[in-house]
């Protein structure tokens, strides 16, 4: 089985949004370089985001993500983003009205079922787990293997927090830094 990864590109203040759900400056990072991330022309990184990045997209086998951001994405028009197989979106609710049942979407009602119906589908590729309340949940139930944060210059002050509602403390081992042009790529291993 693969790693189960909680990820978010994060301002140095610890927050994945603002308030009104705006990201703000965090991903221009991904659009400031020269070296092309993918094949859309559109992500641009500077070499060393490059080899940090594109090595761990390679990686992923599903993303689970809450309702929320679904929803704030419109289910990525029913395409995973960056090439992903499948994303599983942790709900209380069914797939939305008319929502096309062979798109490689899952819809699962917790975080424990979410991460076992995603480590199901990606095999031994790494399961992805965004930031926010769901990663934080993942990590409070000890489901989260390492912590990779994309550390962008800027403070929010306020907003929606990196690890969500999470209100105990989580050991995590020294980390691995990359910097990048405006950004500082961290992966720490979470400590068992």
């Amino acid at each position: 089985m693969g790693k189960v990864v909680m990820y978010s590109s994060v301002s140095a203040d610890g927050f994945i949004a603002g308030e009104n759900d705006q990201p703000g400056p965090l991903f221009d990072w991904l659009t400031s370089g020269d070296v092309p991330l993918d094949e859309s022309g559109v992500l641009k990184v500077s070499q060393a985001s490059y080899d940090y990045t594109r090595a761990y997209w390679d990686q992923i086998g599903v993303t689970v993500a809450g309702r929320h951001v679904f929803d704030l994405t419109d289910g990525w028009e029913g395409k995973p983003p960056s090439g992903i197989d499948h994303v599983v979106v942790v709900t209380h609710r069914p797939a939305p009205e008319g929502w096309d049942p062979t798109a490689p979407f899952h819809f699962v009602d917790g975080v424990k079922a979410a991460v076992a119906k995603a480590q199901e589908l990606a095999g031994d590729r790494i399961v992805e787990i965004a930031a926010g309340d769901v990663g934080g949940q993942a990590l409070a139930e000890g489901l989260v293997d390492e912590v990779r944060m994309d550390v962008v210059p800027v403070v929010f002050g306020s907003g929606k927090r990196y690890f969500g509602s999470v209100d105990a403390q989580h050991l995590l081992e020294n980390p691995d830094v990359v910097q990048g042009d405006r950004v500082l790529h961290l992966r720490y291993p979470v400590r068992r």
